[in-house]
């Protein structure tokens, strides 16, 4: 594929003429068409898709677009003027209708199919034609590449239609859903947690879909009605959309010699990732099967650093499958996605998620995707032995390699120079058995007190409505749980004075604060901006967008007053808030 050039911008893009002059269609240009696609992009109903990396679609507009939001801080990043996200064609473009764009933008956009496996184990079952050839981009439509400044960026709409992998859905996204996802990506941004991003947000004033979902208070596990909800459209930003089941789609092609071209279409997509994600780091002159193998070198260090972000800021993606897993090494699909509030190792917000994707598996659960990218690269490899032992390697290294990271990023959450097993094994237990606040706790440690006083902020002591204490354990009263966190944190004060003898708590407190964020994105908060929005006010989806921009710093009183809290106890075991079976 022939490099773009670096491209400064100029101007402010403010109309759609000026982003059109941005266009650079890369994966329609470089990659195979689906050949039985409709060229035009009609191609609404599900069906089986046997070759090719993409089918050209055109996105169902939903009906009476209106603004919710957009970020103000990607468009600043993108050189957009504010005023074109309540423009009337930049609304009509990113909430589906694109027959009217001009040249040389297209009026068809893609979707793309990929494999499913779940937790290292390849399925095909759940495709409704059992064959594997069914899964892909069911309502995620692909409408533009631009190149802006040398970076590029795919947009891509949530919620815009059916596609060929739609397997008999409406092809629509909820609000709620939406909301999530356009807070939690900005969110995690301001973290410093690679992700993809939220450009705006627009909601039909008319359009309804049913999903199931929970009454009001409901304790059950899953959704006991059915209910009409607003569609919108999120348009998701990213370098690209190629995710590890992509490749896999295709390394099982080769593997099998489905057809001729299959190991072409192999060799391609991965050319295609490196040329979109990895160019700075591979060397375009090397052979395929060198490419390769620096390919699963670098994407395993992106994904190994990935996963300690995630334990570092309490996010727990729910459903780590690989196709919920970005070649490019960031988050990606926000569906049934978490924070973790109440510390356990096992926190899973999704009801059908289990212990293999909780909140602290997710370093194995990463490795077993990463096992699945190294497999569907082996096809290209197979006659090239010192290339296959060297991706062997990279998967044998692959938990001693994650072990470090996790050892280090605790480290830096504890303010240590070092990391201690004792002293993090004794936390553990005790976060465990109060129990403790995530966020709240480690903030709360960040300003080394002198004393367990602050520390209690965190505790949660309260119980819930069913009448069972949040702190369950009879066998421990308050004083012998005082007594040991006041040993506990002696121990740790000794650790980081005697690590770094020269540093000032202040100095200690400083960097822990940039590590350990004060605001985190709970979902009983996230529950009240999209329940407002569904009644047409926008007031605390945009006072939390604005919250969340800044997760690190001090803020004002009221904020601290409104979003440093504990779970109220009211809140805990309700569906659709505590836990959720779905998020459509």
């Amino acid at each position: 594929m022939k490099k773009q050039p670096l491209q400064k911008i100029p101007f402010i893009v403010s109309t759609l003429k000026d982003l059109a002059k941005l266009t650079n269609y890369s994966l329609m240009d470089f990659l195979t068409c689906d050949p039985d696609a409709n060229k035009h992009g009609d191609d609404h109903v599900s069906r089986q898709v046997f070759r090719g990396h993409y089918v050209p679609v055109a996105p169902t507009p939903i009906e009476a677009p209106d603004y919710i939001a957009h970020s103000q801080n990607l468009f600043h990043e993108l050189g957009f003027a504010d005023s074109m996200a309540q423009s009337a064609d930049f609304i009509r473009v990113f909430s589906g209708d694109i027959s009217f764009v001009p040249v040389p933008m297209r009026k068809v956009g893609w979707a793309c199919g990929y494999a499913l496996s779940i937790y290292g184990t390849e399925y095909t079952q759940q495709c409704p034609f059992q064959t594997g050839n069914g899964y892909g981009d069911g309502r995620a439509i692909s409408i533009l590449e631009v190149v802006i400044n040398g970076q590029r960026w795919e947009m891509q709409l949530k919620g815009g239609g059916r596609t060929p992998y739609c397997r008999g859905a409406d092809g629509r996204a909820v609000l709620r859903s939406s909301v999530r996802e356009f807070l939690a990506q900005e969110y995690m941004h301001a973290l410093g947690v690679p992700t993809s991003r939220s450009l705006s947000l627009y909601v039909s004033k008319t359009e309804k879909v049913k999903r199931p979902w929970y009454s009001e208070g409901s304790r059950a596990a899953d959704p006991d009605i059915l209910i009409s909800e607003p569609v919108a459209v999120l348009t998701r930003v990213a370098p690209s959309f190629i995710r590890v089941g992509q490749l896999e789609l295709f390394g099982r092609r080769a593997r099998k010699k489905e057809y001729p071209q299959a190991m072409e279409e192999l060799e391609k997509i991965v050319l295609h990732l490196i040329d979109r994600e990895y160019d700075d780091v591979i060397e375009p002159n090397l052979g395929i099967e060198k490419k390769a193998v620096v390919l699963a070198r670098e994407f395993r260090s992106r994904l190994i650093s990935l996963v300690a972000n995630w334990i570092r800021v309490g996010y727990c993606q729910g459903n780590f499958n690989s196709d919920n897993c970005a070649a490019g090494g960031f988050t990606l699909d926000y569906g049934p996605f978490g924070f973790c509030e109440v510390f356990n190792p096992y926190f899973q917000p999704w009801t059908g998620g289990g212990r293999h994707f909780s909140f602290l598996n997710q370093h194995v659960a990463a490795e077993r995707n990463f096992q699945m990218f190294c497999s569907a690269l082996r096809p290209l490899l197979a006659s090239h032995p010192d290339a296959l032992k060297q991706l062997d390697a990279l998967q044998i290294e692959f938990p001693a390699l994650m072990q470090v990271a996790m050892e280090k990023m605790w480290a830096a959450k504890l303010g240590l120079d070092a990391f201690n097993t004792e002293l993090f094994n004794e936390l553990i237990v005790l976060m465990r058995q109060t129990p403790v606040d995530y966020t709240l706790f480690f903030r709360e440690l960040s300003w080394v007190p002198d004393d367990i006083g602050p520390l209690k902020k965190s505790f949660y002591t309260d119980t819930n409505p069913s009448g069972e204490p949040i702190q369950s354990r009879p066998e421990i009263n308050n004083k012998e749980i005082d007594e040991r966190w006041t040993a506990w944190l002696t121990k740790w004060k000794s650790l980081i004075s005697a690590g770094s003898p020269g540093r000032s708590n202040e100095t200690i407190s400083s960097q822990m604060k940039r590590i350990n964020p004060k605001y985190s994105l709970r979902e009983w908060l996230v529950v009240l901006a999209y329940q407002q929005a569904n009644t047409g006010h926008y007031a605390q989806l945009r006072e939390l967008q604005e919250v969340m921009s800044h997760p690190y710093a001090e803020q004002s009183k009221e904020v601290e007053e409104k979003y440093y809290r504990l779970k109220p106890s009211a809140l805990f075991g309700v569906g659709g808030l505590s836990h959720y079976s779905c998020s459509s």
